[in-house]
Order: C-alpha cells, then sequence, then structure tokens
C-alpha cells in the first residue's frame, strides 16, 4: 500500500507540475491578448485615423513610393507646387498628401497622425476632425504657394533660387506630404486642452514649424506655417461656439513654465541648424551659418577634388582632410559642442538656475560676435556678386536678431531664475574643467610628440603644443582666429590617430558632464525650521486622519503668508511631496494648494499633494490639476458604535475567545511602556522583515521610530505569561486644542499567537475610545488598494492597481482592506494630486524613495521579480 501510494505520487507530481505550467502559460497568453486587444478597439473608435493609415501605406506601396518615394512621373500629377497651381491641376492640393517623401517619412507622418489627427478625432469627432484636416491641407498649400510668389516676384533669393532648385530630385520643385494637414490639426486640437497642455502643444507645433521654416526651408516647410496659421484660427473658432471669447485669450505662465518657455527659446539657436543637418537641407534662410553648431557633411570624392585642385601637400589640402578624418571619427562629437553646451543650458535655464542664465548670456553674445565675425569673412568673399552679397547681408542681419531676441528675454525674465547652486559648485566645475584641461592636454602633447613619426608631416614640439587647443574646438569655429589656426598636420599611425581623435570628445565629456550635474542638483536652499509653528498649528486645528504623520522626522514646512496654515513635505530630485493635507485653520487649507504650489514653482519644483482627501482634490481640480486615487481611508463613527448584530460577528468572536484565551489589552506610551513589551515589539518587527525580505516602508507608514512619541497611544495584547501577541499603535487627530478621534498606524501581530489578535486590539481600541468621547477612528490608509465604485479607470489608476496586485504578495494592501471591511466602516478616497503629468515619472520615482528610501539591490531584485510574476 505504502509502495502503490508512491508509485501514485510520483506519477501525479509531473502530471501536476506540467499542468501548472500549462494553466500559467494559458493565463499569460490570455493577459498578452487582452493588453493588444486595447489598440484595435482604440482605433475602432477611430475610423478616420485608420482609413487614412492605411490609405497612406497602401497607396505607398502600389505605387513603389515607400522607399524612395514617389517616381518623378508620378510626382508631376499628384505632388503639389507652384507650377500645378497654374497649370490648373486643383487636385494636387488633395493628392499630395497621400504621398511622402521617403521610407523616414512615412514612419514619422504615421506618429504624427496617432498624436495629432487620432486625439483630435477622439474630442472633435470624425467628421469635424476630417474638416480641419483638409481645411489645413488645402488652405495651408494655398496660402504658401502664395508666399513662395509673392517673395519671388518681389526678388528674395532664398524663394527665387533655394526653393526652384531644392528639389532636383523632384520634377519642377513638387512636394508631397501628409504633415501640413496634421500639424494644422494638431494646433485645432490643442485649442480643446488644458491651459498647461495647450501651450505646451502650440508651442511645440509652432516652434518646429518655425524652426523647418528658416532653416530647412522646403516647400513643404513654407505650406505648413500657412495650416499653422489655419489651426489658429480654427482653434480660435472652435473656443468661441463651446465657450466665450475669453477663453482665447492668452494666460499667463507659471514660474515653471516661463523657465521652460524661455530655455526652449534659448535652445532655438541650435536646434535650427540641427533639423538642417538631420533632414539634410540647408535652404532656410537662417541656415548660411549653420556650420557654428553642426559639421559640414563632406565626401571622399570633395576631399579629392579639393587636394587636386590645391595641391596634396598644401595647407588647403591638409586642412580639408583633417575636416574629412573628424567628421567620421568619434571626433564629431567635438564638431557638436555648441549644440550640446547650449542643450545643456537650456535644462538648467528650464530648472531656473542662475548659473545657467550667466551661461546663457555669455553663450548668446559670443553667438552674436561669431555670427557677425563669420558674416565680415564671407562678405569679403562675395565682393564680385552683389546680389548674393545683399542676401546675406540681409539674412545676416536676421539671423542676428535670435541671440538679441534670446539677450532682451533673458534680462526681462532674470528673476525667475535666482535659484543658486549649492555652496562652491562652481568652484568644483571650473577646478575639474581646469584639471581636465591640463590633465588631457599634457597627455595629448607627451604622447603625441614621443609618436610625432606617426604624424605626416612630422610636428615640432612647438606644433603640438599649438595644436592641442584645435582638439577642442570645431573645425568651423578655426575660422574666426584667423589664418593660423589652420592644420599644420594629420595623424598617419594607429597611436597618433587615437590622440587625435579622442583628445576633444574625453576634454567635452568632463566638461558637459560637469555642467549637468551643476545644473541638475537641487538649488542650494535655505533651510529654514519651521517645525515648531507647524506643529503648533496641527495641534490647535488638526487636519485630516493622516496629519499627525507630518511631525515624523523626513519633513520640512512651508508656513502659508498670514500663518494659518501649514503643509508638510520633502524635496527629492525636483518633486515637492506632501505628507498628506494642508493643516490648520479650517478656512485657510484651501487656499493653502495654490499658496504651496506658488511657493514650489518659485524653487524649480514641481507639488505633488500624497494621500489627500477629496477637499484637497476638489482645489487642485479648480487648479485644472490631474488627480488619481492612491489609497482607501477607513473610518468608524464611534458615538453610535456597537458590535451587534450578524454583521459584526468576527469581531465579536474575536473579543469572547481572547477573554477565554487570558489575552487582555494593556494601553502605554513607548517611553513609558516595559522593557519586556518593547523588546518583544522589536523581535516582532524584526520577524516581520525578514519574513518578508523587504524593508519596512516608510513615509506614511510608521515604524518603530514613529512610536517613540509621547502623543502617540500603543496598544498590546499580551497573554497571562506577559507574552506579547500583537500591538497597534494610535495616532491622535486634533480639533481645539484637544485629540477627537485616532488614526491606526503600527500593526504587528506574532505568527504562533492568539490568531484573531488584530480584531481584539482595534475593538478594543474602538470601545476605550468612544468611552473617552472621541468621534471618529481611523484604520488610515491602505496604499494601492481601493474599492470597486463603478467608476471608469483612466489609465493612471489602471496601472496603479496593476502594482498593488503586483505588491499584494509581498505587504498584502489589498489583504488589508479586506480585514478591515470587518469594522463596517466609512470609505474615503484618499488621492494623489499633480499640476503636470509631464512629472509623473518623476514623481513616480520620488514616492518610490520616499516609501523606500534604503532599500538593497537584493531587495529590489526580489520586488522585480513580484512585479513580473504577477
Amino acid at each position: 500500500m505504502t509502495s502503490s501510494a508512491q508509485t501514485t505520487t510520483a506519477t501525479e507530481g509531473p502530471a501536476a507540475a506540467q499542468a501548472g505550467r500549462l494553466r500559467r502559460i494559458g493565463e499569460n497568453l490570455t493577459r498578452w491578448l487582452a493588453a493588444t486587444a486595447v489598440v484595435p478597439r482604440l482605433l475602432a473608435k477611430a475610423p478616420l485615423t485608420v482609413t487614412f493609415l492605411v490609405a497612406f501605406w497602401l497607396i505607398g506601396l502600389l505605387t513603389g513610393s515607400i522607399v524612395h518615394g514617389p517616381s518623378d512621373s508620378l510626382l508631376r500629377h499628384v505632388g503639389v507646387g507652384t507650377s500645378t497651381i497654374t497649370q490648373g491641376k486643383w487636385w494636387t492640393l488633395f493628392s499630395y498628401g497621400l504621398w511622402a517623401s521617403g521610407l523616414t517619412p512615412y514612419i514619422v507622418t504615421t506618429l504624427l497622425a496617432l498624436v495629432t489627427l487620432l486625439p483630435a478625432e477622439r474630442r472633435l469627432g470624425a467628421v469635424r476632425a476630417g474638416a480641419f484636416f483638409l481645411a489645413s491641407q488645402v488652405i495651408g498649400a494655398l496660402l504658401g504657394i502664395a508666399a513662395i510668389e509673392v517673395g519671388a516676384v518681389a526678388g528674395d533669393v532664398w524663394l527665387q533660387v533655394s526653393v526652384a532648385d531644392l528639389h532636383l530630385k523632384y520634377a519642377e520643385g513638387l512636394s508631397v506630404g501628409a504633415s501640413v494637414g496634421l500639424t494644422g490639426v494638431g494646433v485645432v486640437l490643442s485649442a480643446g486642452l488644458t491651459a498647461l497642455w495647450r501651450r505646451r502643444t502650440r508651442l511645440l507645433l509652432l516652434t518646429m514649424t518655425v524652426l523647418f521654416l528658416f532653416y530647412a526651408g522646403e516647400v513643404l516647410d513654407i505650406m505648413r506655417a500657412g495650416a499653422v496659421f489655419v489651426g489658429l484660427v480654427g482653434g480660435a473658432l472652435l473656443i468661441a461656439r463651446r465657450r466665450s471669447l475669453r477663453d482665447v485669450r492668452l494666460l499667463p505662465s507659471s514660474y515653471a513654465e516661463t523657465r521652460v518657455l524661455v530655455a526652449l527659446l534659448a535652445a532655438t539657436s541650435a536646434l535650427g541648424p540641427g533639423i538642417s543637418w538631420l533632414t539634410g537641407s540647408q535652404g532656410g534662410p537662417l541656415a548660411i551659418y549653420e556650420e557654428l553648431f553642426i559639421p559640414s557633411n563632406l565626401a571622399a570624392g570633395e576631399v579629392a577634388d579639393a587636394c587636386a585642385g590645391a595641391g596634396a601637400g598644401t595647407r588647403a589640402c591638409t586642412s580639408i582632410r583633417a575636416d574629412y578624418l573628424l567628421n567620421n571619427s568619434v571626433a564629431v562629437v567635438t564638431l557638436f559642442v555648441p549644440l550640446l553646451i547650449l542643450a545643456v543650458v537650456a535644462l538648467g535655464l528650464a530648472r531656473g538656475r542662475r548659473m545657467a542664465w550667466w551661461a546663457a548670456i555669455i553663450f548668446e553674445v559670443c553667438l552674436f560676435a561669431a555670427t557677425l565675425r563669420y558674416y565680415f569673412y564671407y562678405r569679403g568673399a562675395l565682393a564680385s556678386d552683389p546680389t548674393t552679397r545683399t542676401a546675406v547681408t540681409v539674412y545676416t542681419m536676421g539671423l542676428l536678431v535670435v541671440p538679441v531676441a534670446v539677450l532682451v528675454i533673458l534680462v526681462l525674465t532674470r528673476h525667475h531664475f535666482g535659484l543658486r547652486a549649492e555652496k562652491g559648485t562652481a568652484l568644483t566645475f571650473w577646478t575639474i574643467t581646469v584639471l581636465a584641461f591640463v590633465i588631457v592636454g599634457a597627455a595629448y602633447i607627451k604622447f603625441g610628440y614621443d609618436a610625432r613619426d606617426q604624424f605626416s608631416p612630422v610636428p615640432t614640439f612647438h606644433q603640438m603644443v599649438t595644436d592641442y587647443p584645435k582638439r577642442l574646438l570645431p573645425d568651423s569655429y578655426l575660422i574666426l582666429f584667423g589664418t593660423g589656426a589652420a592644420y599644420a598636420f594629420l595623424p598617419v599611425g594607429g597611436w597618433a590617430k587615437a590622440l587625435y581623435e579622442l583628445a576633444g570628445p574625453i576634454f567635452w565629456l568632463v566638461v558637459l558632464g560637469g555642467l549637468f550635474v551643476a545644473f541638475w542638483r537641487s538649488g542650494a536652499r535655505r533651510k529654514e525650521d519651521h517645525a515648531a509653528e507647524a506643529e503648533a498649528l496641527l495641534l490647535a486645528n488638526g487636519g485630516s486622519p493622516l496629519s499627525y504623520m507630518t511631525t515624523w522626522p523626513g519633513n520640512e514646512y512651508w508656513i502659508s503668508g498670514d500663518g494659518r496654515a501649514a503643509v508638510a513635505y520633502r524635496v527629492i530630485g525636483s518633486i515637492a511631496l506632501t505628507m498628506g493635507d494642508p493643516y490648520g485653520e479650517p478656512d485657510a487649507r484651501r487656499a493653502a494648494v495654490q499658496g504651496f504650489s506658488t511657493f514650489c514653482d518659485e524653487q524649480g519644483w514641481s507639488p505633488c499633494f500624497y494621500s489627500v482627501t477629496g477637499e484637497t482634490k476638489d482645489r487642485s481640480d479648480a487648479l485644472g490639476w490631474s488627480a488619481v486615487q492612491v489609497a482607501e481611508d477607513t473610518l468608524l463613527r464611534l458615538p453610535d458604535l456597537e458590535f451587534t448584530g450578524k454583521k459584526w460577528q468576527d469581531v465579536r468572536t474575536a473579543l469572547n475567545k481572547a477573554g477565554k484565551a487570558g489575552i487582555s489589552g494593556h494601553w502605554y506610551t513607548w517611553p513609558t511602556a516595559p522593557l519586556s513589551v518593547q523588546e518583544q515589539v522589536r523581535a516582532l518587527s524584526e520577524e516581520w522583515v525578514a519574513d518578508k525580505g523587504l524593508p519596512e516602508m516608510g513615509f506614511t507608514l510608521g515604524g518603530l521610530d514613529e512610536l517613540d512619541d509621547q502623543r502617540v497611544r500603543i496598544l498590546v495584547a499580551t497573554d497571562e505569561e506577559g507574552t506579547l501577541h500583537g500591538i497597534t499603535s494610535w495616532l491622535p487627530c486634533y480639533r481645539d486644542g484637544r485629540p477627537v478621534g485616532w488614526t491606526l498606524d503600527f500593526m504587528r501581530r506574532s505568527g504562533e499567537g492568539f490568531r484573531g489578535v488584530m480584531e481584539f486590539l482595534i475593538a478594543t481600541a474602538a470601545l476605550q475610545f468612544k468611552e473617552e468621547g472621541a468621534e471618529f477612528l481611523s484604520l488610515s490608509g491602505a496604499p494601492l488598494a481601493r474599492i470597486d465604485r463603478g467608476e471608469q479607470a483612466v489609465p493612471l489608476q489602471r496601472v496603479l492597481d496593476i502594482a498593488g496586485k503586483a505588491l499584494e504578495p509581498v505587504y498584502g494592501f489589498r489583504s488589508l482592506l479586506n480585514f478591515k471591511a470587518k469594522f463596517q466602516p466609512e470609505y474615503h478616497p484618499l488621492y494623489m494630486a499633480y499640476p503636470d503629468p509631464a512629472q509623473l515619472a518623476a514623481i513616480g520615482t520620488a514616492i518610490g524613495k520616499a516609501y523606500l528610501p534604503h532599500t538593497t539591490p537584493a531587495q529590489m531584485v526580489r520586488l522585480s521579480r513580484q512585479f513580473t510574476s504577477s
């Protein structure tokens, strides 16, 4: 019998394991299918977008236009341009949007349709979105063609020559592409967005349109500008119909938004040339000096032709060979240094750094001087061509307007950039820069001179020294220093070539990295200790059931200007994360939301009110913020509390069994608790941590450190021998200077103790607080858990639900919420309110660090496994 049983078990074991594996595979497959089904469902609600994209790609495939665009013969019938209108081919105003000029434009157009046409169709409806798309495409093209004709008649060189001759691969300068209509739809769509996203969407679309217009300068870029005008008019009319004309006005920007706008404006000096380089088009009037930011594209044939004309051993040949070498090696990074510097400076401006403001001022002044120097350099070379010389003069004046405009804006908005770096940051940065210059230079000169036979011609020591600064500058900037800056030698050996190519990138990697860190780190701030003032407000007026947690270590405090309200927060990265609602005098709490937000704005932080009640959410909603539920609070009203009826059966059973088992409750504060109780509580906590394999969570979840407070009461359950079976701690909730409620915080129970100890402790506490005259008892919020109210969950809410499910095996938040249901509580959602959805990634990181500030790598691996296995 034993043998038979063992055989049966042995045969059933693998079968059961196989069945389990198949079941898990089936569950995972079902989950993936459900996830992928979202896309078809979404597109099914947008037939216009689906129809357009299918037709767009299908027509491209059938006509062989996907890779290289339509053929010249086809383009003459479907492309749009000045000639098609004069020839009476009006259908091209519609047909040009059904093709693209190559594979990359096909992909970019598809992405643009998904971010403009799709949401526009969802918001405006298919008919209206389609009408705006066609209007933007047709009227935008007509406006663009009209601008070309007028400019050409007026004698503008750009519109006469660049536009006409730019598309040599196409017939008669014709163009195709749907970006014109899609851009117009995007601008119309922005009219119906919130003020924050309307400003950002329009800023992005308008800025990119202007940059493409004046730097790439193609026919489509001119038409796209016309489409933006159509979109602005259409959006204004749309708003006027739905609301009132006052909603069309420009709204003032916050400090943070102003910084972003100024940063983007400053970055345009580099973004424009970058667009020219990426698109391979330099037809715009402001692209004449793009080499100030990006390298010139040299082909091997151009090098050979130049050297054949100038002579193989001449300095001109050596210089162009050096340019070709740098453009086709890792040293190309050096050629992008001006663009990279401006990008890092723009980041600093967006974060409100005073050091970045000064850097931007210096950069724009240098840019103005460099542009002027380039103008005089080219002006002399164009002495024999007065027409082109005049055009270059006009375009240079236009180009000089950019740094001047940026300088004016920087000066006018200087009070927005008052955040100073921590003490010693500037000194550290310059020390690192000087050391990098010296060390890299010493290595280049020393090792280069040792391997001088690997250069051609062989350099002298003096030539090695004078060549080192040239390794750090883009070749186009050497013109600014005169003829003495020409290249004297080139590397021909491996070691010499490595030195020649790596010196510049290594130096600039150190400098840009140091600059980035200086701008990214939190600015220096004078921490004012408002803890006593905030605590006085809390004890006198109270707040939400979680407000006593604001007294815990790690918080800083903002006090309103009138001293009537406070907010507890901690700064993690660029996020100011609050500990619950504002507290203080009741009629001052709503205004504190706006006041704290303004304070954060001035400091360059993004505020996030975490675990707040519906009252704070209502106020943030009025400010146009977003919110999502992050926890579920549970309240027991004590005056009418009675453990009678069938629904209280589990609680009564726990009380009765505790009495029979000799379990009794004892009240203490941690400082007055017997040493034996304290030691057993520590042991229980250590047992919990060891069992979970993850650290205790902090922030809104108290631990042993938070028990050590005279105002916090603890209730322990012990048996007749003094053995601890469980513990709860209770935080006071104040009003008019006295506790009117209590909030459950710390909970631990022995794994081998009385099974109903938590029900016993909570019920005992509820009866005691009721007897003392308390109004309510909060079982505290269960993070990442909520009851189903039948509401449609937004995408972020679904992500949080998934996270709560993944963490359930280790932290049991949902089980905790189900446990609290035994006490028939009132459910009150707790929210996270934030002004800027673009900061969600930073907010998530901040919350994670707040709850788990000391997580080890091994614990993070275990936590990640919970997510991947869920």
